[in-house]
């Protein structure tokens, strides 16, 4: 059995960093820290540099970025900073200089460059560096505790020389999504420093935080891979939202432990064997002092708190319906990982076909999961797009340019390049706009939208491109015919999904803003994995219901009452649990 994560009774550094997929409880866990160790007399200063954060709920607090006194915890100070804002200031600095002297499609496609999420990282990194590198706030504080970390294509990225030169001007490759550092060159020391802290054990801890599930276990074993890698060795993990109810009088308690204990036993054995502690599952929202407080006890109450009833939702079906009845042509399913997106692209397809559609599933499920499932279905057919192979060709085709006229040190900054997250976008959006090329007389349903940045980094690259012709052969056809069709609301659908949590909510809000920018609207979205529409018995699984129906009627707003709502299923995916999710 894991230890129970007390925070008091490790030994933890000055400088504690926490990171996980969105959605695990990184804030959670890191606010429960501060406020215990505040507690018990140690001054601790806990800064967000997360653009999803929610630590003025959390703490029911108005936060701002020169630090707030926290309400009964006399010795915590909390800092709410906003990495986009920043991010938006630091594109200013690099671009503005160009402004004037470069065609105006030269400038956008800079822009747009500086426009993802890399740059926000950079600029969070930014944010982070002012405080790992002051003497004053080291002497005054005994912890100084942030809700996120950088991720080593961040930390890679500043150690290359050619991200610190005039490359945007030159870039050639049109994939990029981080420009320059120019705009930062001054920092360049600080950020040296920063680094070193961060790879300090004397100085630094990372805590790693995941829940029980196959997807945020990976995650978290391949972000601690890449920051040993990169010299940050003082790790550990927090394994949140563990269940330890009653199980007897309740199969779907008992399926949840079974699903849970499954995961665990197979977990990825680079994070198996770090320090792992746990935080059991809670029945309620963490938000206020003294839900904080009680999160990291093993006694906490059963919530009694009143939640207004649901607004309502509609079933996937009636979802279906509407795409069929609008003879919807492209449909993405959108969420970040482990929302289930895959599985609702299938059941969605599956829908379709049983309105009388002919329908074609791509998919990008590692796991092939959807091979599963009969193929001889008549009007329905598949294929499979392996996001390694796709980034690897899309890799070879650009750096084959790049090797005729670069050099080393530039060559080195495009192949960290192509390493971000964008850059798979990318690579995946050409393989899907093949398919979707090839598809006129079929409904295509695919299991991953690109964001709109990815959306508007083609495009801009592409006006880019056409003007000054430097780059041959680069955008394909398919790729250019897609993106006026993604913009067609008649023919396309982006379907968000997520889950009836907080921060799932927040960041699929973001997504959604993001493809706003890029011209495309979303009608749906779907609620998965609710726990508010099973029949359970267990109290804590009742409870936990009960919280999360103000996620879902927040959700209801934002989608002007086109939600669909679907319950926690323990089933692995089979056509028999696909139409399940149809009933």
């Amino acid at each position: 059995m894991l230890p129970l994560y007390d925070p008091t009774a490790l030994d933890l550094k000055k400088y504690l960093f926490f990171t996980g997929k969105g959605g695990v409880g990184k804030t959670s866990a890191a606010c429960a820290t501060a406020v215990t160790l505040a507690d018990l007399g140690s001054k601790v200063l806990l800064i967000s540099t997360d653009p999803a954060s929610n630590l003025q709920d959390v703490f029911e607090t108005k936060l701002d970025n020169k630090g707030v006194l926290i309400k009964d915890v006399p010795n915590l100070i909390v800092l709410n900073l906003d990495p986009i804002e920043a991010a938006q200031e630091y594109k200013e600095s690099v671009v503005g200089p160009y402004k004037g002297k470069l065609p105006e499609s030269v400038i956008k496609n800079m822009e747009e460059q500086l426009s993802g999420a890399c740059t926000v990282e950079i600029a969070a990194f930014n944010e982070f560096s002012n405080f790992l590198t002051n003497k004053e706030l080291e002497v005054k504080y005994d912890y100084i505790i942030f809700d996120t970390a950088p991720t080593g294509h961040t930390l890679r990225m500043l150690q290359l020389p050619s991200a610190w030169s005039n490359f945007i001007n030159k870039n050639e490759h049109g994939a990029s999504c981080l420009g320059q550092l120019a705009g930062l060159e001054d920092k360049k020391d600080m950020y040296k420093n920063a680094v070193n802290t961060l790879a300090d054990a004397r100085l630094t801890t990372l805590v790693l935080v995941a829940r029980p599930e196959y997807s945020p276990l990976i995650e978290a074993d391949k972000t601690s891979l890449e920051l040993r890698e990169l010299g940050i060795d003082n790790q550990l993990l927090i394994i949140n939202g563990i269940f330890e109810g009653d199980v007897s009088s309740c199969d779907i308690s008992s399926s949840l432990l079974a699903k849970q204990t499954k995961a665990l036993e197979n977990i990825p054995k680079g994070i198996g064997n770090l320090p792992i502690y746990k935080i059991p599952l809670r029945d309620y929202n963490v938000t206020g002092i003294e839900s904080i407080r009680r999160m990291l006890t093993s006694k906490a109450a059963l919530s009694n708190e009143e939640v207004a009833e649901m607004k309502g939702y509609h079933k996937l079906s009636e979802l279906v319906a509407y795409l069929a009845d609008n003879n919807k042509k492209v449909i993405f399913t959108m969420g970040k990982g482990g929302v289930g997106k895959t599985t609702l692209a299938a059941s969605i397809a599956l829908g379709l076909v049983k309105k009388g559609k002919k329908v074609h599933l791509t998919t990008t499920d590692p796991a092939n999961h959807l091979s599963l499932l009969a193929t001889s279905m008549d009007g329905y057919t598949l294929s499979s797009i392996n996001p390694e192979e796709a980034l690897e060709k899309y890799k070879e085709e650009i750096l084959s340019k790049a090797k005729k006229t670069m050099s080393e040190e530039d060559l080195a900054y495009i192949e960290e390049d192509l390493r971000s997250p964008c850059t798979q976008e990318i690579a995946i959006f050409h393989v899907f706009a093949s398919i979707v090329d090839k598809c006129d007389e079929e409904v295509v349903v695919i299991d991953t939208a690109p964001t709109g940045h990815t959306l508007l980094l083609l495009d801009a690259t592409e006006n880019y491109h056409k003007e000054i012709e430097r780059v041959q052969g680069i955008m394909p056809e398919s790729v250019i015919k897609l993106l006026p069709r993604l913009r067609n609301a008649e023919e396309t659908e982006v379907v968000i999904i997520t889950l009836p949590e907080a921060t799932p909510v927040f960041e699929a809000k973001r997504l959604e803003e993001d493809l706003t920018r890029a011209g495309i609207y979303t009608n749906w979205w779907i609620i998965n994995s609710s726990f508010s529409i099973v029949n359970t018995e267990n109290k804590l699984l009742q409870a936990k219901a009960k919280s999360e129906k103000v996620w879902i009627n927040k959700v209801y707003d934002i989608a002007r009452g086109n939600i669909v709502l679907l319950p926690w299923f323990s089933a692995d995916i089979t056509s028999e649990a696909l139409t399940k999710f149809l009933e």
